[in-house]
């Protein structure tokens, strides 16, 4: 892989279904532990960007690095923004990594990193389609929102929506006859699109769709995006976490 890369994982305390999300116990370390753990040393460096003292403390003590922030950030890409900046650190690519998914492949960073293979990349993302015979409910669920991809692996746009519609066919259907693309939200930036793309206003279809990539998309910038067959598991809610639990016994056997 060409270049420096950094990861970041934004994490804040207050979340709305989950408080303290970042700090629930996951047989023994703390999600954000387990987080930093699945990414670090793929990376050049690896930072903890939160604005609560509790997660900082958590993350240094565990031996982490991690950086204060703004609590007013509208997005976790402002709030890499605002670590990065105040480091005078000097990377070429910054990631992007969900706090809350502690399942995160090594794979997928690795595919991330080699979307910037291509000097002309400038943000990138994941996508993994759906399957055939998936549960078209899925499908049809806002809070997994799908992609337009072209050929070259260019994202042309995201929506909570079921896009494209397929005409013609009953909606039990649809996933037999199209090859679908759930958006997995982990990016990379080039380190001055980072920049950039944080000092711009939210645009009408971000407001729209609640979506932050739709805001890039209107200004020009372009997403490459790399196609995983790998599931993550995002833990929103306290029932998330019970699943994770399980999933993490049945790994240690």
């Amino acid at each position: 892989m060409n270049g420096k890369f950094l990861g970041i994982i934004p994490a804040r305390y207050a979340s709305t279904r989950f408080p303290g999300k970042p700090l629930a116990d996951m047989l023994g370390k703390p999600m954000i532990q387990r987080v930093y753990e699945r990414v670090d040393g793929l990376l050049d460096e690896t930072w903890v960007a939160t604005d609560d003292e509790r997660i900082y403390e958590a993350v240094t003590n565990f031996g982490g690095k991690a950086v204060m922030t703004a609590p007013n950030h509208r997005s976790g890409t402002d709030r890499c923004n605002e670590a990065y900046v105040r480091s005078n650190a000097k990377f070429d690519v910054v990631i992007n990594i969900q706090g809350d998914e502690p399942f995160i492949q090594a794979s997928q960073i690795k595919l991330l990193q080699a979307c910037f293979d291509d000097e002309n990349t400038q943000i990138a993302t994941l996508v993994k389609p759906f399957s055939a015979d998936d549960d078209f409910e899925n499908l049809f669920n806002p809070n997994t929102p799908k992609v337009i991809i072209t050929p070259e692996r260019q994202a042309v746009y995201f929506s909570r929506s079921v896009i494209p519609y397929i005409r013609g066919k009953q909606h039990t259907e649809w996933l037999q006859s199209h090859v679908f693309y759930k958006h997995i939200g982990v990016y990379a930036y080039r380190a001055e699109v980072l920049k950039a793309i944080a000092s711009l206003p939210q645009s009408p279809l971000e407001k729209a769709e609640s979506l932050e990539q739709l805001r890039w998309i209107e200004n020009g910038y372009r997403i490459k995006v790399g196609i995983t067959n790998e599931e993550t598991v995002g833990i929103d809610t306290p029932e998330d976490m019970e699943r994770a639990l399980n999933a993490l016994r049945s790994q240690a056997g």
